[in-house]
């Protein structure tokens, strides 16, 4: 339990600051902070945290990035992970380009779930907002579909003027390979800039727009894994479609249950709130794991009661430095 009585099992670890995107919401243009931190991380380090964590009650582990799949030895990471005591399951986060050749070699290692970004279906819109080529992502998303993952979700961060004309393409791709669709609001997490009232396009935007061509039929109580989204089902189609609204609903942070590990060994108890404590040195020094295990229960109190966006928040570090 944290200090407002929330149950906080679940740890996003991210392995690296490095991305072969350059998505608009997550990577500064000319951003290259690895270049600057040589510290990211061993995989004995991460390990030695899901170890303690594991110990402490933490169950549910996702790997990001940056962009995860970019990382040499994420296959052999994976595996070290999925056999410590304690832990029930592995997630991914990716963008999906490098997934076509690695769905089979991480599902083989335990990861079980995958939640790859799809902003667009229009492959000159994705490259516009990635940098990449959505055919590679869209092999990656069979790939791990074909290799028998439990749930493989597609995430589109909405951007009003860049990829609203997209949700109902994807809604229906998402429903033509039954897979879920969570839109999400955007969130000043690479600069101040990212977020204005001109290209901010709310979960009630996009639930207008899904109106438009189907009927949206809520799902109560659905849950898929271990995030925020609120499902709603599209009556004719069958697309089952989550909605993650961090910027407008009420009481979003109430049943909150994640910390993230950053590449460079950070622990934030809050991706909306700067605080951070540092654990790198913690692993690089202290013989035992009863300090590492003292750092992650000063950072479970320390998790404030709600992020702080709609404040004057200004992101001192880049989402891609933060972790996905």
């Amino acid at each position: 339990m944290d200090s407002f009585g929330r149950t906080v099992d679940y740890l996003r670890i991210s392995v690296t600051d490095r991305c072969n995107e350059r998505c608009l919401y997550c990577m500064p243009e000319g951003y290259k902070g690895w270049k600057n931190t040589p510290d990211h991380l061993t995989s004995e380090q991460i390990v030695r945290v899901v170890r303690v964590a594991a110990g402490l009650g933490f169950r549910k582990f996702r790997l990001t990035g940056g962009e995860p799949l970019v990382r040499r030895d994420i296959v052999e990471l994976a595996l070290a992970l999925t056999t410590i005591p304690g832990v029930e399951r592995i997630g991914l986060s990716t963008n999906g380009t490098r997934l076509a050749a690695l769905a089979a070699p991480l599902f083989e290692a335990g990861v079980r779930t995958a939640n790859v970004s799809l902003d667009a279906l229009d492959a000159a819109l994705y490259r516009r907002i990635t940098g990449g080529d959505v055919a590679q992502a869209l092999a990656g998303i069979r790939a791990s579909v074909a290799a028998g993952y439990e749930r493989v979700k597609l995430n589109c961060v909405l951007m009003r003027g860049v990829n609203e004309g997209e949700l109902w393409p994807l809604a229906r791709f998402a429903a033509e390979h039954d897979l879920p669709l969570r839109v999400i609001e955007l969130m000043p997490l690479s600069s101040s800039e990212v977020l204005t009232e001109a290209n901010f396009f709310s979960i009630a935007d996009a639930k207008r727009v899904f109106a438009t061509h189907d009927e949206l039929v809520a799902e109560a109580g659905h849950h898929l894994g271990w995030g925020p989204a609120k499902y709603f089902r599209l009556r004719r189609t069958g697309a089952l479609v989550g909605f993650i609204g961090a910027m407008t609903t009420e009481h979003f942070c109430e049943t909150c249950n994640k910390m993230r590990l950053t590449a460079d060994g950070k622990i934030r108890p809050c991706l909306g709130d700067h605080g951070e404590l540092d654990l790198r040195a913690t692993l690089r020094h202290a013989p035992t794991d009863d300090a590492v295990r003292d750092v992650l229960k000063a950072a479970l109190r320390a998790k404030p009661k709600e992020h702080s966006f709609n404040g004057q928040y200004s992101p001192c570090r880049p989402m891609t430095a933060i972790g996905g």
